[in-house]
């Protein structure tokens, strides 16, 4: 069975992981109503998209 020779030291775990972390979601600012909204989808507040009405959204 295959078994490590050394401990793997905390740098190099450290190196390994460097690519995991979380990115943050990207907004932007809805041209309607000025809520943000995730690019590329549909506004949650006023129902727009792309200067559009395509839901209407209820007060």
């Amino acid at each position: 069975m295959a078994v490590p020779k050394r401990k793997t030291s905390p740098s190099r775990r450290g190196m390994r992981r460097s690519h995991d972390a979380l990115t943050v979601e990207a907004f932007s600012e809805c041209k309607n109503c000025g809520e943000l909204k995730r690019p590329h989808h549909l506004c949650t507040a006023c129902g727009h998209y792309n200067g559009r009405e395509i839901v209407a959204v209820e007060a």
